[in-house]
Parts: structure tokens; C-alpha cells; sequence
């Protein structure tokens, strides 16, 4: 079955995206304007020549994520969502993993599952504290392996 435009665009973005043009990509996407110049992505992610921030970013511009403007500076065009951005989501200018989100509800959930039982004198039930427990902990590793696999 033939791919679709979009569905090639995709690929075509996945296999691009990778390493220094990732971390590029990753720290311009972070920055509340969107926008970035070509000397503060070298000294941001410690390039050793201006020649490798430019590079990746006409690499980016070559993709169509990202327009040159008139000043020098590289503006976002399109925020896509490959590899390992599809992780995470936009919280203000961070980018944090989705699952996040996941491990703050069971641990909320979970404490006050325990409180409300101390403060009525009932037991809990174990399977319950052990169900709540288990997706705490899961959550919680899943979310420490992406943060730790983020690019920047």
C-alpha cells in the first residue's frame, strides 16, 4: 500500500530528526518567541563553530519546520510530533512527558486513598493500596526513562 503525502512526510521527519538536528529542533522549540539566532544555538548547546548551529538549521528550514528571517534569525514554522517528542506535551515553554501527568493522578490518588483511611479508622482494602502502588511505580519509571531520554 502506497504511503500518503502526510504519511512520507512523517518518515521523511523521523529519519531527519536525530541527534544534533534533534537538539537544535529541541531547544528552539523550548524558547517562548520561538525564535532563535544562530550564535545563541551554538553557545546554548556548546557547538564548537557557528557553521554546525547553521547547518542544522537550514536542515530544519530544508524540512520546512522553521523560516529564516530577514534578521538572521530562525523562526519556528511547525511544531511536530516524531520520535521521541511524541512523549512529551507542552507545559508553558517546557516540554515534560506525558506520563507525567499520569504519575501526579495515581500518587494524588493514592494519598488520599491512605489519608481518608486513617482519618475514618477503616482499613484499606490491600488490593486496592496494591493496585494504586503498582501504577504509582510504573508511572513514576516510565516517566524518569523519558526524562532521562529527552534530548537536551
Amino acid at each position: 500500500m502506497p504511503k500518503t503525502p502526510r504519511e512520507f512526510d512523517q518518515a521523511v521527519l523521523e529519519s531527519a530528526l536525530k541527534g544534533k538536528t534533534l537538539l537544535v529542533y529541541w531547544y528552539l522549540v523550548q524558547q517562548p518567541t520561538h525564535t532563535v539566532g544562530v550564535r545563541e544555538v551554538q553557545r546554548a548547546l556548546h557547538f564548537s563553530s557557528p557553521s554546525i548551529a547553521v547547518h542544522h538549521l537550514e536542515k530544519l528550514q530544508d524540512l520546512g519546520l522553521v523560516e529564516k528571517k530577514g534578521t538572521g534569525e530562525y523562526v519556528l514554522e511547525e511544531e511536530v510530533k516524531v520520535g521521541i517528542l511524541r512523549f512529551f506535551t507542552r507545559v508553558g515553554r517546557f516540554l515534560v512527558p506525558r506520563y507525567l501527568f499520569y504519575s501526579v493522578l495515581f500518587s494524588t490518588m493514592l494519598t488520599a486513598y491512605l489519608t481518608l483511611c486513617l482519618v475514618t479508622g477503616i482499613c484499606p482494602s490491600f488490593y486496592a493500596v496494591m493496585f494504586g502502588l503498582i501504577a504509582v511505580i510504573i508511572f513514576w519509571l516510565e516517566t524518569a526513562r523519558l526524562w532521562r531520554a529527552k534530548p537536551v
